[in-house]
């Protein structure tokens, strides 16, 4: 069983955005696809980043993708626990990430995530986690 960690960008190019970087997200996310036993891993931050541009535009269409998506049966999402708080705080602390990025490291970390799919090469800095960076 893989386990698949999506940030929030991988899951904006993976709904919404052009080609090419819509194509390299669905190639990614494809691989995994195959095994029923792999889930997709994200975190409930993820979706506070996602939701954020259509509900200020007031894009119910798009604002229904993402939450179709966030409901899927095969993913899961972890919440912002203090497990998750303590080791953001350790890889920002070490590391200097940024808050978010830190949030969803720790979280792909707690939730033991094989991959992580972004589309921030700063994240590739993390030595605890396999980061795959989603490229046109």
């Amino acid at each position: 069983m893989s386990r698949v960690y999506l940030d929030a960008s991988a899951i904006i190019y993976f709904l919404e955005a052009e080609s090419p970087f819509h194509a390299a997200a669905v190639q990614s996310i494809a691989r995994f696809r195959s095994d029923p036993a792999s889930r997709l891993v994200t975190s409930r931050l993820s979706r506070l980043e996602c939701r954020v541009k259509p509900v200020r535009d007031s894009d119910k269409e798009l604002l229904a993708k993402y939450d179709a998506f966030f409901e899927r049966r095969r993913l899961i999402i972890g919440d912002v626990t203090t497990a998750v708080i303590e080791r953001a705080t350790d890889l920002w602390a070490r590391h200097r990430f940024k808050t978010p990025d830190a949030i969803h490291l720790a979280t792909a970390i707690e939730e033991h995530a094989d991959v992580f799919l972004t589309g921030d090469d700063d994240l590739k800095r993390c030595p605890e986690l396999k980061v795959e960076v989603l490229r046109p």
